[in-house]
């Protein structure tokens, strides 16, 4: 194991550290990395499922927040040198869209582990852009 440490921008290494394939990718950069917060970029790029319209959907916004705890699940596996477990979302709560971004934008999220026991994650998640914010929410994540 070659130990990296943030900010990671190299887009093969993150796409290893999701469960996650093209064109379903909505992580590009790891910029920040603890055992309870990870921050994440993604540029917005005009080939994009979720990009439509000029703008950046909604349910991509959410995509983006969940593929962030998969990729501080990825990163964690990948220090312990360990494959990463696939997870699933087991429920969204109390999601707030403010703002629809655009393209070219940088997201960047930002995820809180609130809890992470036996393989059931709770997070509180928010997404910037331009320093305003975009979104946030509550998702819970469990391994398969």
């Amino acid at each position: 194991m070659n130990l990296l440490k943030p900010p990671i921008a190299n887009f093969d290494f993150i796409i290893d550290l999701i469960p996650q394939k093209w064109p379903f990718i909505m992580v590009d950069k790891l910029h920040h990395f603890s055992e309870d917060r990870i921050t994440s970029g993604f540029t917005i790029k005009a080939d994009n499922l979720f990009y439509k319209d000029n703008v950046f959907n909604e349910p991509g916004l959410i995509e983006n927040m969940a593929q962030t705890v998969a990729m501080h699940t990825g990163y964690k596996y990948y220090l312990k040198n360990e494959p990463a477990p696939i997870g699933y979302i087991g429920a969204i709560k109390k999601a707030e869209i403010f703002i629809l971004p655009k393209l070219g934008d940088e997201l960047v999220t930002t995820v809180d582990i609130l809890h992470d026991i036996m393989g059931v994650t709770l997070v509180k998640a928010k997404v910037e852009c331009n320093n305003k914010l975009v979104a946030n929410s509550e998702i819970k994540t469990v391994l398969a």
